[in-house]
């Protein structure tokens, strides 16, 4: 490992890695991210994945060593001088913000340019059976929002959508709050949850973009499809936050009454959004030209 001569910790974020601000002898900051043996066996795939994307160009926090220490695998990775995305893009002007969004749609465009392993299991079932188990935890949940039924409904009314589609890599957890503005540009951060799967199922967390900043989560749909988006993606989006929204709240049970009133909080923003899931094309989304 590169030596350093200072370790300031970093309490961010939802994952059991301990984070850190690390410096050298001649004061180059690095990230080092350490996580348990017990929760590290997908590391060295994760690693390599964050070289692949790396290679496309992407302004990213790089992977620049793996290996081993007393309290787990650790990645060393380089330092974004910046500011958290979700602190900074909603005081911006409405076309920074745009503008900004539409940088993230169309970098997460050349991610998805990475493909899935050619024997990737079928996405279809595998979304069924991810929807069956949610819809079930969720009717057995203690807690329920109102009008809950309206996600089922729709999910179950266009699982139809799910059948062939594409997959390929991706992010695995892309919105504003895995995102750094450093110098005017955004710089996307936490590449541990990658997975491969549909690239429009990636856009499941835009929900949090919305919240933050609706020009923001416009311009990230917009760049991606170059001002031309289809119907299909609006259905199979809305039908991706409904599971997402369904499962979020017996999530947020064992972390405390903070947790499920954010959930409820979103899940209503959802419906009003969506028209109680009547209309698959929500109210923040602006079409806009820049």
């Amino acid at each position: 490992m590169i030596e350093f001569i200072s370790k300031e910790p970093i309490n961010k974020g939802w994952s059991c890695d301990k984070k850190y601000c690390v410096t050298t002898a001649d004061g180059t900051k690095y990230l080092l991210r350490v996580t348990p043996f017990d929760k590290s066996a997908n590391h060295e795939n994760m690693y390599r994945m964050q070289q692949e994307v790396a290679k496309l160009g992407i302004p990213m926090c790089k992977s620049l060593e793996i290996g081993e220490c007393d309290e787990g695998i650790y990645i060393l990775q380089t330092w974004v001088d910046g500011k958290d995305a979700e602190e900074v893009v909603p005081y911006l002007a409405d076309s920074e913000q745009y503008a900004l969004g539409l940088e993230t749609g169309r970098i997460l465009k050349k991610i998805h340019s990475i493909p899935a392993p050619e024997k990737q299991p079928d996405w279809e079932t595998r979304i069924n059976d991810k929807a069956d188990l949610r819809i079930r935890k969720y009717n057995e949940c203690p807690l329920k929002y109102d009008n809950g039924q309206a996600f089922i409904d729709f999910i179950n009314a266009n699982r139809y959508l799910l059948k062939n589609r594409p997959q390929c890599y991706q992010h695995g957890d892309y919105h504003i709050g895995n995102m750094m503005i450093e110098n005017g540009k955004v710089v996307i951060i936490d590449f541990d949850r990658y997975d491969f799967g549909d690239p429009w199922e990636e856009f499941k967390s835009i929900t949090w973009c919305a919240q933050a900043s609706p020009l923001f989560a416009s311009g990230m749909v917009n760049g991606y499809f170059d001002n031309d988006v289809p119907m299909e993606f609006w259905r199979l989006l809305a039908l991706y936050i409904s599971l997402g929204t369904i499962t979020s709240l017996p999530w947020a049970i064992p972390y405390g009454e903070g947790e499920v009133q954010t959930m409820k909080k979103l899940a209503n923003e959802v419906l009003e959004w969506y028209d109680n899931m009547q209309n698959p094309v929500p109210v923040w989304y602006k079409k806009l030209h820049q």
